[in-house]
């Protein structure tokens, strides 16, 4: 499926799965490699303009060393597997917890992923294992996610 919205073209397989078909036990991810125009575009959206993020010079002088990706961009990969793959299109994203266990950094290859951990078949809801880890399978951010599928 190839959907058209503005002037944004999203040419991967969007999934639409019924609640029936989704079993306990079942993964999906998205990787995605982050760049600093990933970052500075986050920071522009959300107006988080922490300097830890954007400065290299300030960044520097941190624990860190150099700049970090927004721990909410990380997270917020998870929303895209919900949305386009696991439970996929109509899915309504009920609630979130989040743990940030170590930073990203700009150039990762971050990959969140959603295991299907619950299910509460009278009203269509879901319950996931979220987690996003780095290239070398660190594990970042780690969470539970609420979804309700229409």
């Amino acid at each position: 499926m190839v959907l058209k919205m503005y002037d944004f073209a999203y040419e991967e397989e969007i999934k639409d799965r019924s609640y029936e078909s989704i079993f306990i036990g079942e993964k999906e991810s998205v990787t995605k490699q982050i760049t600093s125009e990933d970052v500075v575009t986050f920071a522009s959206i959300t107006d988080d303009k922490n300097p830890l993020h954007l400065d290299d010079r300030f960044a520097q002088k941190s624990i860190f060393k150099k700049r970090i990706v927004h721990g909410m961009l990380s997270g917020s990969l998870i929303s895209a597997v919900l949305g386009t793959k696991l439970p996929g299109i109509n899915t309504i994203y009920m609630s979130q917890n989040l743990k940030f266990l170590a930073p990203a950094y700009m150039g990762d290859i971050l990959t969140a992923t959603v295991e299907v951990i619950e299910k509460k078949d009278e009203k269509k809801i879901l319950i996931l294992h979220t987690m996003v880890t780095n290239q070398f399978n660190e594990k970042l951010v780690e969470g539970q996610a609420v979804v309700k599928k229409l």
